[in-house]
């Protein structure tokens, strides 16, 4: 370091408050862990974690300005504890999966059922069928390690999914009518603030029971977390169908690849999948607005690409350009059964604009364009080899997080270490692209694609 005054930097830590189960009932009886005589392990001394084993969330800094924060949040780590607040086999857990589907899922569930049959001796785990509303309306379905032993292998959800259908009242006395102690949570934003006024509603109620969640979003849109898991999957398949599209573009005269990947509010598989693929001429996200006509738009561009190279490859992210497609009123007041706005199919508007635009300024010349939408595909393919690990880390981590008596919490990796974040705090906190960093410039750097700021 240049600058001697910055040698004995000092940390001030600043670890944010996890709830606990004591924090409601402060004479709970704590027992020794078995994992202390389960044969999968030899635990030693640095085997179990304390109050004091903790992650940083920001670690990178620039010494050299004044911007270096007097004190610095953390979380605790995840992991095993010493002593735990159940006892096993009175543990009956509950797991549920909402919102759409993401590669993984059958991964977190499975990984559930066998850390807590495996590692802890429980027996009594339940799935929940069919999202919230399952909790009421259905009978939850006994799960063992026989059963789920294949599970990893099969995309979406075995236990069924849905949206909407959340009725606090009728969700927490079912818990209590069906005497579950731990709740596992997996699903998005939406489904993650229904957790959080679960976990309300137990603590109101002062129930000896523990929530935790897994946070699941295919768009990767979940803030404070390194990444969500299906996420690394969903690059590599919307990666397949760029080269698809880029191999139809290629293959017609004057060809115009148009691929449309999720993201609703963020665009980071258009953004990965645009810089692992290297075919895309122009990657249209929600954080970046883009114009079609006139100096700097995107039909400037691309007339540029097909002049030089005969063909070109646009990636859309869904929640792009949204506001340039027309609705009715009563598609402007539209919402699904999460209470998100509905979208337009940004894609299908703008391969229409693509032909209008043609027809209009190179009237007589031959074009083509060839619209791919893997969407529903790549939701429902089972993870990766990479995917498959983060679920298993994450579903091992929630586990030993409700055992050790936290509560109301979301197991994620922060800087590539595993940590326990308060649910509140999760479910508010967004991850959205910042196009002002290097990963924007790469991808403007190969698609050479403008910024589409007006004069």
């Amino acid at each position: 370091m240049n600058n001697p005054q910055n040698n004995n930097l000092t940390i001030n830590i600043n670890l944010v408050h996890l709830p606990h189960l004591t924090d409601n009932l402060p004479n709970l009886q704590t027992h020794n862990t078995p994992l202390d005589h389960n044969h999968f392990y030899h635990p030693s001394k640095e085997f179990y974690l304390s109050e004091s084993d903790v992650i940083i969330r920001r670690t990178l800094f620039d010494l050299s300005g004044a911007s270096i924060p007097s004190s610095h949040l953390a979380y605790h780590r995840a992991g095993p504890r010493k002593r735990i607040f159940y006892q096993p086999e009175h543990v009956r857990a509950a797991i549920v999966t909402c919102g759409g589907l993401c590669p993984g899922l059958n991964t977190v569930i499975r990984e559930l059922v066998v850390g807590l049959w495996e590692q802890y001796g429980v027996r009594e785990i339940f799935g929940i069928k069919a999202g919230y509303r399952g909790f009421y309306s259905m009978e939850p379905v006994k799960l063992d390690v026989k059963m789920v032993h294949n599970w990893h292998k099969i995309g979406g959800t075995v236990l069924e999914t849905s949206r909407g259908g959340f009725d606090l009242d009728k969700i927490v006395n079912s818990i209590e009518d069906h005497g579950y102690n731990q709740v596992y949570i997996i699903g998005g934003d939406g489904t993650l603030r229904g957790a959080v006024n679960i976990f309300n509603e137990i603590q109101r109620r002062k129930l000896h029971v523990g929530v935790a969640a897994i946070p699941k979003t295919v768009d990767n849109d979940v803030g404070i977390i390194d990444r969500s898991f299906g996420f690394q999957t969903a690059v590599e398949k919307a990666q397949q169908a760029i080269s698809a599209a880029h191999v139809e573009a290629q293959s017609a005269p004057n060809g115009i690849g148009l691929v449309k990947l999720m993201g609703r509010s963020t665009g980071h598989i258009a953004l990965y999948a645009t810089l692992s693929s290297r075919d895309v001429d122009c990657c249209l996200i929600p954080e970046n607005d883009f114009y079609l006509h006139g100096e700097g738009g995107l039909f400037e561009h691309l007339d540029d690409r097909l002049k030089q190279n005969g063909h070109a490859v646009v990636v859309v992210a869904e929640g792009a350009g949204q506001d340039m497609i027309p609705r009715t009123d009563a598609q402007k007041q539209e919402r699904d059964e999460s209470g998100n706005p509905v979208f337009l199919d940004v894609g299908v508007w703008l391969k229409s604009e693509l032909k209008k635009w043609w027809s209009t300024d190179h009237e007589g010349e031959l074009f083509t364009v060839k619209y791919i939408d893997p969407t529903y595909m790549i939701r429902a393919v089972t993870a990766n080899a990479t995917d498959n690990l983060y679920c298993t880390l994450l579903a091992h981590s929630a586990i030993h997080g409700a055992m050790a008596g936290y509560t109301g919490f979301v197991a994620g990796q922060i800087n590539g270490n595993y940590a326990y974040i308060p649910m509140e705090e999760i479910a508010v906190t967004k991850n959205p692209v910042d196009t002002k960093d290097h990963k924007w410039a790469w991808v403007r750097s190969i698609t050479a694609q403008p910024d589409f700021q007006r004069n």
